[in-house]
């Protein structure tokens, strides 16, 4: 028997009419579908857990400084102790035991690699297992999938990132967590500390945001303006700074002349706006609807579920260039109310437009951007039916012609003065007649996330060089203002983007390899941010942090923690293991040395200023002995040795096999012995 196993029963349910299991061994949730050669179960998301501390070592169960670090010679997993998560697990094993091959129909992600491959680890598999990888989850997508399985070696890497984020969060969350509330959290400690590698430079970047504001001081600067034939006209020096020079101006300029001294029309092209990825998705929700990132992700999984989208947790906002052919038959299938209008052209017998704006397999991994299925949306909520029109106009839109505008840019003068205007004209509306009944693209969004408008630019009248005419000069004061504070819209682009303010979307797509997070875990990160009481949200959807979220930024004085940029680092490394550019050991060995100087830092004590190290002083690199795993590795005058050498360990690594200015990462090849952090 061949055994299928899904991330819930929903999947299972579609799987097995798919598959003719039509017996339904099923008890109040618990079991499988059976038939054709076939059994089909399901998990319910996780079942397995990373053990927990006093799993490892019973001293570890009782919060104490002295146990920390705690770092595990060898991480496990656990059944999640839950009882009708126990059973189901059972059935599993059960069906597994009796296999001659075993299908991973998980989430096609990294979360569901992980899911599955610690359910076969914990029911002890010993067969073969086949991968389905599929977007969506219509019958013909299924069928495909079945199709074409893959061996689920494939996708060890995958496996090994996301064990790889699993062991460092619980490295860094368990250690950091306690060693913070014990250290600073007061004598009742009701309330832990709660640190995160990813939810803390998150946070910071909240309260940072938040500080600039209330510590920003407005200065007033004046603008010189003029107004000839009913257009207005901007001095080229832009802003004054002092109120003097700009009179002065003012007053040179009055009762001068005006003169057209150059109209430039310039012919453009604006192409629709870029599909969606989960975040752009959140992001735009956000803007137009108001919903949280957590809302839009489960509205888009429920539409995913229905069938009707593809897989949502992506970060591309690109198809292959294998989908072209499909995009017909998703089209027609869009030929319903309020669509038909604007598929029909598409479907009016020209060839569809194949852009490389739109198709670009090397901007196309594991999944595609999130798209229509082609199947008929019905049964939907009303934010489902939000959420689709948004991802079908945006598709729709994406095989429509570019938008054709005329900027013209026009110089003047009065006095010595020179002045200049700009101004937009639509030749041809193109993509944007989908969104002309209100609906609003992800493309005109606002770049501070606060108004969900676009910026509108004047149509200019004829101007002619040499022409010339009276004018009405005027001097604007106006004041500096502090930087906005962040909505989740704006949040999760700050996430993406580790921190940076990218306005360019070329840009923004280079930088998501080094964000903080993954985009199906930062909803979870923000609303477990608003849940701890960290942060909360004020008028216009405004985030602030609250009294005790600042005070535990302010309390992290171990920068790592906090920093937004690193932070995005190691996710970089992370997706580096997933693309097998860097060994997963090195990748944890770096981070267990990086809780051994969190941990040292924090309980050094504070005393007088000491010396810069020396040669003659070692210094500890953090990184655990290869030869004793006791010790701690210290750069000397000469080697690299062991911390415990008074209690006999006789490690040693010269300078001349390894310099002393080696990196981190260098150093891990040349400790091939190192205990291993994998299962």
């Amino acid at each position: 028997m061949i055994v299928c196993i899904a991330e819930k029963p929903s999947v299972a349910r579609d799987i097995a009419n798919i598959l003719g299991a039509s017996i339904r061994r099923v008890d109040k949730g618990i079991g499988y579908y059976e038939g054709n050669g076939y059994a089909v179960t399901w998990t319910f998301g996780h079942l397995c857990t990373l053990k927990e501390p006093h799993d490892y070592t019973p001293g570890w169960k009782a919060w104490s400084l002295t146990s920390l670090p705690m770092i595990p010679e060898r991480f496990g997993i656990k059944a999640i102790p839950i009882e009708h998560y126990e059973r189901q697990l059972n059935v599993i094993g059960q069906l597994v035991a009796g296999a001659e091959m075993v299908i991973n129909c998980g989430d096609a992600g990294q979360e569901g690699e992980l899911i599955q491959r610690w359910v076969l680890q914990k029911v002890g598999c010993k067969v073969p297992v086949r991968r389905l990888w599929i977007s969506s989850l219509t019958d013909e997508a299924i069928r495909e999938g079945f199709e074409k399985l893959r061996d689920g070696a494939d996708y060890q890497s995958l496996y090994e990132a996301g064990l790889a984020r699993a062991i460092g969060d619980w490295l860094l969350g368990m250690n950091a967590t306690r060693l913070y509330t014990l250290r600073y959290g007061g004598s009742d400690r009701k309330q832990p500390l709660s640190i995160g590698r990813v939810q803390t430079p998150t946070l910071a970047l909240i309260v940072e945001r938040q500080e600039a504001i209330e510590h920003f001081k407005s200065e007033t600067y004046w603008e010189l303006k003029t107004r000839y034939r009913e257009v207005v006209f901007s001095a080229d020096k832009g802003k004054y700074s002092d109120k003097a020079k700009a009179e002065a101006a003012l007053q040179s300029i009055t009762g001068e002349p005006f003169t057209i001294t150059s109209v430039k029309k310039k012919d453009g092209k604006e192409s629709s706006p870029k599909l969606f990825d989960l975040t752009s998705l959140q992001v735009a929700c956000n803007r137009k609807f108001g919903m949280s990132a957590e809302e839009t992700l489960a509205t888009v999984q429920s539409l995913y579920e229905k069938k009707v989208t593809t897989y949502p947790r992506v970060d591309t906002t690109y198809l292959s260039e294998d989908l072209y052919p499909k995009v017909a038959g998703i089209l027609r299938g869009l030929v319903i109310e309020p669509y038909t209008a604007l598929v029909s052209p598409l479907l009016s017998g020209a060839p569809i437009r194949k852009s490389k704006k739109v198709f670009d397999n090397k901007k196309v991994t594991d999944h595609h951007a999130i798209i229509p299925t082609g199947q008929s949306p019905s049964g939907l909520s009303d934010r489902e039916k939000q959420v689709f029109d948004l991802i079908a106009r945006h598709f729709i839109a994406a095989f429509y012609p570019d938008c054709l505008v005329s900027t013209t840019s026009v110089e003047g003068v009065a006095g010595k003065v020179k002045f200049k205007t700009s101004g937009k004209e639509i030749l041809d509306p193109g993509w944007r007649v989908v969104f002309d009944s209100g609906a609003t693209s992800e493309g005109s969004e606002s770049k501070d996330g606060e108004e969900n408008t676009e910026a509108t630019e004047t149509l200019l009248p004829t101007f002619t060089e040499g022409e010339t005419g009276e004018h009405i000069p005027e001097l604007r004061e106006k004041q500096t203002q502090p930087p906005k504070y962040y909505t989740e819209a704006t949040l999760l682009r700050a996430m993406e983007t580790a921190g940076k303010l990218v306005e360019k979307e070329e840009l923004r797509e280079a930088m998501k390899e080094n964000g903080i997070g993954r985009p199906s875990t930062r909803a979870n990160i923000i609303e477990t941010l608003f849940k701890r009481g960290y942060i909360v949200k004020e008028k216009r959807n405004q985030i602030h942090a609250t009294e005790t979220g600042r005070q535990l930024i302010k309390l992290i004085n171990y920068d790592l923690l906090k920093s937004a940029a690193l932070t995005g680092e190691w996710e970089y490394k992370l997706r580096q293991i997933e693309r097998r550019e860097l060994d997963t050991k090195v990748f944890l060995d770096d981070l267990k040395a990086m809780v051994y100087q969190l941990v040292q830092s924090v309980l050094a004590p504070q005393p007088t200023p000491t010396p810069a190290p020396t040669p003659a002083q070692p210094i500890d690199t953090g990184i655990p002995c290869p030869q004793c795993q006791q010790g701690t590795l210290l750069r000397g005058r000469t080697a690299f040795g062991c911390s415990a050498y008074r209690e006999g360990c006789s490690f040693r690594l010269p300078y001349t096999e390894c310099p002393i200015d080696t990196s981190l990462e260098e150093l891990h090849r040349h400790l091939s012995d190192a205990t291993p952090l994998l299962f």
